[in-house]
């Protein structure tokens, strides 16, 4: 019988092993790291990796549980963190020449709870020029001719290619549930303001957010409950109490959900196959779901994001702009120009647009829906290195600040993953969660 691969393991598995004395995190970051040795010539995930140090976090780790202290549900479970969140032992560039060899005074907030659930910081992984849509280095795992999506590009491939059970990436517009799509793996942006963003590159406070990846359901949850919490420096976050997205997400629905199928304006650019994909998933749902068509508050919020995101980025970026323009990409270095040049009725007007059509989402929810169900991308991942695809059916959700989850659930024609978008009501991530379980169950049944 074949030795087992503990590269495969899940987080949750893995931390279960390793707290009952089955496993050393030793063993299973050395194999995560076999895993790398191997696959990231060709897949080019990591943009840091110092794998002396890995191993030492792994056994440090090891020795808390032999020591008998108190450890974290994540103690020695291998984390991927994309190249914007800063970490005091590791440098973080944000993916642009400007910032090589940066390294940071402090771990990020984000960082500093991992660490304190007991991770091993397994590295950085690629992201695009400092997240948005300059590309990196990194390939799809299923295919490496085509585009892993971006900006969390690194993140999305090392999960896909079982190199780290979890990664951390961010979303302004569509950069985790994208490259989830296309990597095949769960992608999870959060409600804004869940996960603090303290010590993260930031592009635009109004839309960023925190994202995670992992290879199955309970594994997000395991993420998301350490994840998540208040951070005075981040005023987008508030104090809660701690959610328990793991016992939440494993609840069985009291009924059985009702799903709002939400095409957009942008339905007819979406591929063939993927519209008859989600075609068979509709008519498979059957009395469970509902096409619904979006408010009129919302047709404008792909013009709003585009404006709020030009406008908050131009500011962020003004000291990279005025002593590295000729260092940034054409794409950034436009960006930052319209966004320079917008009128400030005209970003107000567009934030003065979001809450209405947040509120009316909430409407939808309280009225019929758990969820709304919607396509993660325009469809497989596209063919060559050049693009990381188009954000279209993430920016509305990104914009309003509703938690969403990109589902492995389908397969493009051409054998690429294709994934489904579940769309949550504001601050009920972990019901979000319980809902996506159930839809999985349900087809695979």
């Amino acid at each position: 019988m074949p030795a087992e691969d503990l590269s495969l393991l899940s987080a949750a598995e893995g931390a279960r092993r390793i707290g009952d004395g089955l496993l050393t995190s030793e063993e299973w970051v050395g194999a995560c790291l076999e895993r790398i040795r191997a696959l990231e010539p060709k897949v080019q995930a990591w943009t840091f990796l110092d794998e002396k140090h890995a191993l030492a976090q792994a056994r440090a780790a090891d020795e808390r549980r032999r020591s008998g202290e108190p450890v974290g549900s994540l103690n020695g479970v291998p984390v991927g963190l994309k190249d914007i969140i800063d970490t005091a032992d590791m440098p973080t560039e944000n993916g642009t020449v400007l910032h090589k060899g940066r390294t940071p005074r402090e771990d990020a907030t984000v960082v500093t709870m991992l660490r304190a659930a007991g991770a091993v910081i397994l590295g950085k992984t690629v992201t695009t020029e400092c997240a948005y849509f300059s590309p990196g280095k990194t390939r799809n795992p299923h295919n490496l001719e085509h585009t892993p999506g971006g900006s969390s590009s690194g993140s999305a491939a090392a999960v896909a290619a079982a190199m780290t059970p979890l990664a951390l990436g961010s979303q302004t517009n569509g950069s985790v549930i994208r490259p989830a799509s296309f990597c095949g793996v769960y992608g999870f942006k959060p409600t804004h303001g869940l996960i603090p963003r303290t010590g993260v590159l930031q592009l635009s406070r109004t839309v960023d957010h925190i994202g995670l990846f992992a290879r199955t359901i309970d594994d997000i949850a395991l993420l998301a409950e350490e994840a998540a919490g208040y951070d005075e420096r981040d005023p987008d976050t508030r104090p809660r109490a701690r959610i328990p997205f793991r016992e939440l997400s494993l609840e069985e629905p009291p009924v059985k959900p009702m799903f709002a199928f939400v095409k957009t304006p942008h339905w007819e650019r979406v591929d063939a196959d993927a519209k008859e994909a989600f075609g068979e998933l509709v008519e498979t749902l059957g009395e469970q779901v509902e096409e619904v068509e979006l408010f009129p508050s919302a047709v404008e919020a792909w013009a709003w994001h585009k404006t709020i995101m030009e406008v908050e980025m131009a500011a962020n970026f003004e000291r990279e702009y005025r002593s590295g323009r000729d260092k940034l990409s054409a794409q950034l270095r436009a960006l930052i120009e319209r966004g320079q040049e917008v009128r400030a009725v005209d970003y107000q007007r567009a934030l003065r647009g979001v809450a209405p059509a947040a509120a009316s989402f909430d409407d939808l929810f309280m009225q019929r829906f758990d969820a709304i169900l919607t396509p993660a991308a325009l469809g497989a991942a596209p063919k060559g290195l050049a693009s990381t695809g188009d954000p279209v059916f993430c920016t509305l959700w990104s914009l309003l600040g509703l938690p969403a989850l990109s589902l492995p659930l389908m397969q493009a024609a051409n054998g690429l993953p294709l994934g489904v978008q579940l769309v949550g009501r504001r601050n009920f991530d972990a019901r979000l969660l319980r809902t996506a379980r159930w839809l999985a169950a349900s087809l695979e049944a």
